[in-house]
């Protein structure tokens, strides 16, 4: 498809619905939308925003909860011309308001219960419209964007333009915003639409969030774009997931999701005989994990890999004539993606060596945000964006372009899905009465992949509370940041040079959560 002209990502999705629009494109436990459903409502809401007149590119901030119109905001933006930045759900006002004041967007939609907050903050950072939207599909976006035309021209948009604005923690405090155009993710989407199999006639297993690439991008463009049906959980629930599986032909989950079904007696072979594809990501899988679902389930799960800033870069075959899917890997790079491991001068490794992995293909995205310099940094200078994970390409009994993720360069944390990176809760945790510094690590964890935790060494004489240092994390930052454990030490390990021995602490602590 030639993505040169009217490359924007909506048209482009709109090539793959049925002919038949009053097919089920969306099912909740609540009532189902159609095709057509999807078409009016999306273009109901871009009209509204066309009758803003903000000037194309703008920027539509979203904290909302999730639902079926949530996903029409998101298409609405997008035929709109304008440039969607969603937002985790679980930041609190000081986190939404470094968001808003970077981006500065013209829109900003929120919960009703937020609006006390969210409003005067987006206001005083410059956003001229402000509206609510529930998860119950409500809200005085819908009431708005009832008054208006459901046939909207979608607007006429260039590979290079920005589609989307995601946010991405620093390891240094400051959040980067990674622009992403439409050129970037219509390409993905075609890709894993053919590398993965996608049908007309497959129904998808929808219990992701949608403020992130794995259930925004991943999940629903693939849908989208191969006209198949979802089945929209807000969240995962077992009961929800075991009574939705044997009328589904997909899913993708975490590896917590992964976990949860296991732990539950009723998941077995049954469930699973319609299903043709489970995909993991957004966190390692544990081998262990891999290999007891397999078991239980009859079904190998599909490994993948994948950034905010890039998207999909690896995936292991969903078609045996491609290869196995091995445990513990994340397969080879997808058509028309390269990836390299190399060492610390950019010179490549040797297969079974690790190094740092590096990407480059139509996937990578156009640089960060009002970060010319941090963008920079991040590419070499023949043009390949810099991971900050730590793979290797092969290895024993693997074949040399399967890659492996072995370790991250940047101290990120994966826990449960959701990325955390230790110095923004470091700098919280630092500034508390008592504290003398703190260090933040991850630990492996059988549910989360991994746990967060927290070592402090209190300042002599002092007495550090943990309860109440978690109660404090608790009002600053989102849930998921949050240790899970607090430890306290008379010092941190360090080397000569005086750097915190993270791997040390790793170690450590690695068999108590």
């Amino acid at each position: 498809m030639n993505l040169e002209h009217d490359a924007n990502l909506y048209a482009i999705l709109q090539t793959g619905f049925p002919a038949d629009r009053q097919a089920v494109a969306i099912e909740t436990p609540e009532r189902n939308y159609s095709w057509d459903d999807i078409e009016a409502l999306s273009g109901q809401i871009a009209s509204l925003l066309a009758s803003l007149r903000v000037p194309a590119g703008a920027r539509v901030a979203v904290q909302v909860e999730k639902s079926p119109e949530a996903l029409m905001l998101y298409l609405a933006t997008l035929r709109a011309g304008l440039v969607y930045l969603p937002l985790n759900t679980a930041y609190h006002e000081a986190e939404v308001g470094y968001f808003l004041g970077d981006a500065e967007p013209a829109v900003v939609v929120c919960t009703e219960a937020a609006r006390g907050w969210c409003e005067p903050l987006a206001r005083a950072k410059g956003a001229a419209h402000v509206y609510t939207l529930d998860a119950d599909g409500q809200g005085s976006l819908m009431r708005a964007a009832a008054g208006h035309d459901p046939a909207f021209q979608t607007v006429t948009r260039a590979a290079t333009d920005l589609a989307a604005i995601l946010y991405t923690s620093g390891t240094t405090g400051r959040s980067k915003g990674a622009m992403l155009t439409h050129g970037n993710l219509a390409s993905n989407a075609l890709t894993l639409k053919t590398y993965w199999g996608w049908r007309a006639d497959d129904v998808l297993l929808h219990m992701l969030p949608i403020f992130h690439v794995h259930g925004l991008f991943v999940a629903s463009h693939g849908a989208l774009l191969a006209g198949a049906r979802m089945i929209w959980l807000p969240r995962l629930d077992i009961d929800q997931a075991l009574r939705y599986l044997p009328r589904c032909t997909l899913m993708m989950g975490v590896p917590t999701y992964y976990v949860r079904l296991l732990a539950d007696a009723r998941f077995e072979r049954t469930v699973c005989g319609h299903m043709r594809l489970f995909i993991s990501g957004s966190a390692p899988l544990l081998v262990d994990t891999f290999r007891e679902f397999q078991q239980r389930s009859g079904m190998t799960i599909l490994e993948r890999y994948g950034m905010s800033e890039t998207g999909m870069i690896t995936s292991n075959p969903y078609d045996p004539a491609r290869g196995a899917r091995l445990p513990g890997t994340v397969g080879p790079a997808l058509p028309g993606v390269a990836v390299r491991v190399v060492d610390d001068a950019d010179q490549g490794l040797a297969p079974g060596t690790p190094g740092h992995v590096q990407v480059r293909g139509p996937n990578v995205f156009a640089g960060y945000w009002r970060m010319p310099e941090k963008t920079r940094q991040e590419f070499t200078a023949d043009g390949w964006f810099r991971t900050g994970d730590i793979g290797v390409l092969g290895g024993a009994g693997i074949p040399d372009d399967y890659l492996s993720i072995v370790g991250r360069s940047k101290d990120l944390i994966i826990t449960g899905g959701y990325n955390v990176y230790p110095k923004e809760i470091e700098m919280v945790i630092d500034a508390m009465p008592g504290v003398q510094e703190s260090a933040v690590i991850g630990v492996p964890h059988a549910d989360f992949g991994e746990a967060v935790v927290a070592v402090i060494v209190p300042r002599a004489g002092a007495t550090v509370d943990a309860a109440a240092v978690l109660a404090g994390l608790k009002a600053d930052l989102a849930n998921f940041k949050v240790p899970k454990q607090i430890h306290l030490a008379d010092a941190l390990p360090r080397n000569t040079m005086g750097k915190v021995q993270k791997n040390v602490l790793r170690q450590q602590y690695a068999g108590l959560s």
